[in-house]
């Protein structure tokens, strides 16, 4: 397992070569994960003039949600570690439209987050991907009023989220070298599975009153086996090396995964993708 630095600097590097993905998918991933972050956005409950703080914010559809709820007179920061998505966020949702709305590069590990204290924080699938979880949820927790609020979502294990795996293994033999794929504790979408885990990461950052609740939901995709597996290729592990490939290689790929993922296809309807999570809630004392 790599040094802590070693995994910030893995990280910095695979999000700088994933992001444009996410940028390509950025509506469809705001439409279809939706899903994965719906109950820390009801159990937070954003009221209007509230200062909130958006964790992994992507390309910012989390953090417009975040906006609308807490109004004008509110504020909502968005922050994360990929530049690129950041400035796609703001040229997604300009300030001049979407008042009390901004966003931020940052490293929430090591960097100052700006605009502290908030009343209340929120990530949807980005605490499983701290290089150093305690030192990142620490840092939250400083941003944090005191009795200020965290409502998250994390994946639980690989058994729980069935499909996540299968784009990546789909794509893999038609495309070129994947980056590194993480070992037992490292930054990854299983990383928090072990709720006792999630547990003492949350006290040791100093925070009180943590939760770590399960939520089964469902995604739901358009019957257009092509669009989804190419989707699913572009926002994971594959994307960078897929983006590269020649066109036919690409095509090879999406048939692979497409085959894959077959399983939770209904034809005329769609699919229907199951996806369990972790509902974390904490408060700063």
């Amino acid at each position: 397992m790599a040094d802590t630095a070693g995994l910030r600097a893995r990280n910095s590097a695979f999000w700088a070569q994933a992001a444009p993905g996410w940028i390509r998918h950025a509506d469809r991933q705001d439409e279809l994960g939706r899903p994965l972050g719906a109950v820390a956005m009801a159990r937070l409950d954003p009221r209007p003039g509230e200062r909130v703080l958006d964790i992994g914010c992507g390309c910012g559809g989390t953090t417009a949600e975040l906006a609308a709820a807490v109004g004008p007179t509110g504020t909502a920061l968005g922050v994360d570690l990929a530049e690129s998505m950041v400035a796609a966020a703001a040229t997604r949702f300009p300030s001049d439209r979407h008042p009390g709305l901004r966003f931020a590069a940052a490293d929430i590990e090591t960097g100052e987050l700006p605009g502290a204290p908030y009343d209340a924080a929120y990530s949807r699938m980005a605490l499983m991907l701290l290089a150093d979880p305690v030192a990142g949820c620490a840092n939250v927790r400083r941003a944090l009023r005191p009795d200020g609020r965290l409502a998250a979502t994390v994946f639980r294990d690989g058994t729980a989220n069935p499909w996540l795996q299968l784009a990546v293994l789909g794509a893999a033999p038609h495309v070129g070298a994947l980056p590194p794929l993480p070992v037992g504790d490292e930054p990854g979408p299983f990383a928090f599975a072990d709720p006792a885990r999630v547990r003492r990461i949350l006290t040791a950052a100093g925070f009180d009153a943590v939760t770590v609740e399960p939520d089964d939901v469902t995604l739901a995709a358009p019957d257009d086996p092509d669009t989804v597996a190419e989707w699913l290729i572009e926002i994971g592990p594959a994307g960078a090396a897929y983006r590269t490939a020649p066109t036919r290689q690409q095509a090879a790929a999406r048939t692979a995964a497409a085959g894959l993922l077959d399983r939770f296809r209904e034809p005329g309807t769609g699919y229907r993708l199951p996806a369990g999570l972790w509902l974390i809630t904490a408060t700063a004392p």
